[in-house]
């Protein structure tokens, strides 16, 4: 991913905390010579050998996977809030622009099945169930609803790369970056107050 200089976010702590917070990405993958997407949720944990994963799962319809043997090579976006910055609100004439953050996982994907995929299921379903009245919990599940589990195929990813940009109006001066701040937090669109909230945690020293 192109990323200049003053929007590539290098603190490894702050993305994958990102990631876990924005857990629904695209998993991207060449195969049967296309490009092969997929939109579904990840988790990033570590394995066994305490490195960087992502897991996830994918219907067993979806003709995806059955490329993963032959190119284990995978990427995986996530994306965060983004909107329109209109030029009208600096102090000097420019071009509008977009603020956003998205990253990019690369790493090396491998099936798994059995336990393994209980386990991930397992981990995914807790974390998202956590704040519910009445949890779904995956071990008091009965035979017959984890019968389903024989229509989806569970992955892993070992991650090699993350690139992450976060676009935020750090080019901008302190006056024109409050006064962006200001103008996005009057919007009533979601993303618009979202991106002022970024800008506030990640603003520029």
């Amino acid at each position: 991913m192109y990323i200049p200089d003053r929007f590539n976010n290098e603190d490894m702590t702050a993305v994958k905390d990102f990631i876990s917070h924005n857990g629904f990405g695209i998993l991207i993958h060449q195969g049967n010579q296309k490009l092969l997407g997929t939109h579904i949720p990840m988790l990033l944990d570590k394995n066994k050998k305490g490195k960087d994963i992502l897991t996830g799962h994918l219907s067993r319809a979806n003709p995806q996977w059955k490329h993963f043997k032959d190119n284990g090579d995978v990427m995986a976006i996530f994306m965060g809030p983004h909107t329109y910055i209109s030029s009208s609100w600096y102090q000097k004439e420019s071009v509008p622009t977009w603020n956003y953050i998205a990253i990019h996982v690369y790493g090396k994907i491998k099936i798994v099945e059995g336990e393994a995929l209980i386990d991930d299921m397992r981990r995914l379903v807790d974390k998202y169930e956590k704040h519910s009245k009445d949890p779904v919990v995956v071990d008091r599940l009965s035979a017959k609803t984890m019968e389903m589990m024989k229509g989806i195929v569970g992955f892993q990813i070992e991650i090699t790369e993350i690139q992450a940009a976060f676009k935020l109006s750090q080019n901008r001066d302190e006056k024109d970056f409050n006064n962006i701040i200001q103008e996005l937090e009057r919007s009533d669109d979601f993303h618009a107050k979202a991106v002022a909230e970024e800008m506030k945690k990640n603003h520029p020293k």
